[in-house]
């Protein structure tokens, strides 16, 4: 093995830090050997705090409506064979009733920004969720919005919040969105979560049109300064009608390499193994659950909107039921030693270094 490359994954697996330059090295010098002793280091930190318990969030897409036009995503404005939709208070309430039977305590809320949808709007469905069902977490996924938005919906109940970065380098994140969106109050979006109490969600794609070593070195420095409750990557799978349809999709080695990374840098974050995953390669959630993740996101959307909330190309699971979809997912984890636990899954914040 490359002895810099060996050093380097001890010292993140002993101390969760590392130079930009040392994460450049281990995003350029990946080899088979130096992936497998990182997931196996990943595994036994993973299991050090959480064990065996995968934590299962049940994510309704209530909207496919966005005001944003980024290049990648399927559910950009400027998509014209785009069929909207958006779900009532009372179907919303049924998906989460529908997992909470199922045995899901987490919901997360997740659409485009959707102007439909004001703090007065928001703020009511979160707290009729929460008297409804109280031993339940929720998170929103929603995009960018004002300080005082935030503030709102966290006093009304809402407990964690998931906004990607997409990109810690500036130049990068201008070559994903569109002028009028801007590096900077995404940045700040996540400085104001974090302010407001928040268990905050981050994250990037891999394997993104124009992303370098670098920019994913600055992802990772990014990452490990933050600190983020949780953190979402995926692969990066383009959309037939985006500016990126051509582009190469991002891979499952890369993306198992990464989510290593991440969970031997920040020990008991919560870290999806995520649809996108499981889209590239069959088994792709359960080796994402094996190189260290330990979060799995069924979809509780109703069957018929699903295929409208399309962000790429051929996602998986638009027509398992719920209840379909999380027996399956009991099976395939049972297979690899893993168990669904029915939990908030609030993250295991530890206080001391994880030592192996």
């Amino acid at each position: 093995m490359d002895e810099t490359l060996f050093s380097i994954i001890d010292t993140l697996s002993t101390t969760h830090s590392l130079s930009t330059e040392q994460y450049e090295y281990l995003v350029t010098h990946r080899s088979d050997e130096g992936a497998k002793l990182l997931q196996v280091r990943a595994a036994a930190i993973r299991d050090a705090i959480y064990g065996k318990d995968v934590f299962v969030r049940g994510l309704i897409e209530f909207s496919n409506i966005c005001k944003n036009d980024c290049y990648y995503c399927g559910i950009r404005k400027s998509n014209p064979n785009l069929s909207h939709y958006r779900l009532t208070e009372a179907q919303i309430m049924y998906c989460c009733k529908s997992g909470y039977d199922l045995g899901f305590r987490t919901f997360v809320l997740q659409s485009g920004e959707d102007g439909h949808f004001t703090d007065d709007v928001l703020s009511d469905l979160v707290r009729r969720i929460k008297i409804e069902y109280p031993d339940c977490a929720i998170t929103l996924s929603v995009g960018e919005r004002p300080y005082e938005s935030y503030a709102r919906l966290k006093e009304a109940g809402a407990d964690r919040y998931l906004l990607r970065h997409e990109t810690a380098t500036k130049a990068h994140y201008e070559k994903l969105h569109p002028p009028e969106m801007s590096f900077d109050h995404r940045m700040q979006c996540l400085r104001d979560l974090r302010k407001l109490g928040y268990a905050v969600g981050a994250g990037f794609m891999v394997g993104s049109p124009y992303q370098t070593p670098g920019d994913l070195a600055r992802d990772f420095k990014f990452l490990e300064e933050f600190r983020p409750d949780m953190v979402g990557i995926g692969p990066f799978i383009p959309h037939r009608d985006t500016p990126f349809k051509d582009m190469e999709a991002g891979t499952l080695e890369d993306t198992l390499y990464y989510l290593s990374i991440l969970r031997c840098m920040l020990p008991d974050v919560l870290l999806p193994a995520t649809t996108a995953l499981g889209t590239i390669h069959p088994l792709g959630r359960e080796m994402g659950i094996q190189y260290g993740a330990n979060v799995i996101m069924p979809n509780l959307s109703p069957v018929t909107v699903r295929k409208m909330y399309e962000l790429y190309d051929g996602k998986i699971c638009m027509d398992d039921e719920g209840a379909a979809c999380s027996r399956c997912l009991d099976l395939r984890l049972e297979k690899i030693g893993h168990r669904i636990v029915v939990d908030r899954g609030d993250r295991k914040i530890q206080t001391e270094e994880v030592l192996l």
